[in-house]
């Protein structure tokens, strides 16, 4: 049984990646089922949600640079296939029984809500998860600073990054055995030591706004309601 939520407001950041599951491309429609699950059981323990997800799984800006795309046109790009898996997760989400709403930071009005942050604070105060798309709207900006925004905007007690490992190492666990895993850092550890949770872009506003970054993985079952509480494998970085 899990323990007492510790933030009344959160905002959750997921890779596109964490979306895939076992595909090499895509959207996987039972790892979007089992996230909305998640998602549903933080929100029936009295927590308001947003969320932001990134679009690697489908179209990564950098990668299109790499390609030869113009850097704007790479991350716009981007920025519409995170509307994409927004849309995604929004019809999990409802057909999970909980009222979602997608806001685009730049519109797309036949598809979902432009981003209005007054708007955006009342859905969560009215019990719907937002989702955020589009990134900040803007080229040169990762999704991971979109969430730092989006979190200091909408005045959040704590980002908690969905990751496919649970929390931060001193190497990759995947290819390290011997990596270590980080209890807690601050921010300017992560800095300092370069580690790649988010970019520094966010990691500075996140320290701006004193709004600690819980680095949890998303794939273990009941794993978000547990690091709310307080309780499974995570790593907090705050000052």
């Amino acid at each position: 049984m899990t323990g007492e939520p510790q933030y009344k407001r959160v905002l959750l950041k997921l890779s596109g990646e964490a979306l895939m599951g076992e595909q090499d491309y895509g959207i996987s429609p039972i790892v979007v089922k089992r996230v909305a699950e998640e998602i549903k059981t933080v929100v029936e323990m009295g927590t308001e949600v947003c969320l932001v997800v990134g679009a690697g799984n489908i179209f990564r800006g950098m990668t299109g640079v790499a390609s030869g795309f113009d850097r704007t046109s790479a991350d716009h790009m981007g920025m519409l296939a995170t509307v994409m898996n927004s849309l995604a997760m929004q019809n999990a989400l409802e057909q999970a029984g909980i009222d979602t709403r997608v806001q685009s930071a730049f519109p797309i009005a036949s598809v979902c809500e432009p981003y209005i942050r007054r708007k955006a604070i009342r859905h969560m105060e009215k019990k719907r998860v937002v989702v955020f798309a589009a990134g900040t709207g803007n080229p040169f900006f990762t999704t991971d600073s979109a969430a730092a925004l989006r979190a200091a905007e909408m005045g959040c007690d704590a980002i908690l990054k969905g990751t496919q490992v649970d929390g931060v190492y001193n190497a990759d666990p995947k290819l390290d055995p011997t990596a270590v895993k980080y209890d807690t850092l601050t921010y300017m550890d992560v800095l300092r030591k370069d580690l790649k949770v988010m970019d520094a872009a966010a990691i500075s506003l996140a320290r701006e706004n004193d709004i600690p970054i819980l680095v949890f993985s998303i794939h273990e079952h009941g794993n978000f309601a547990k690091v709310l509480s307080g309780e499974g494998s995570y790593t907090k970085i705050c000052n």
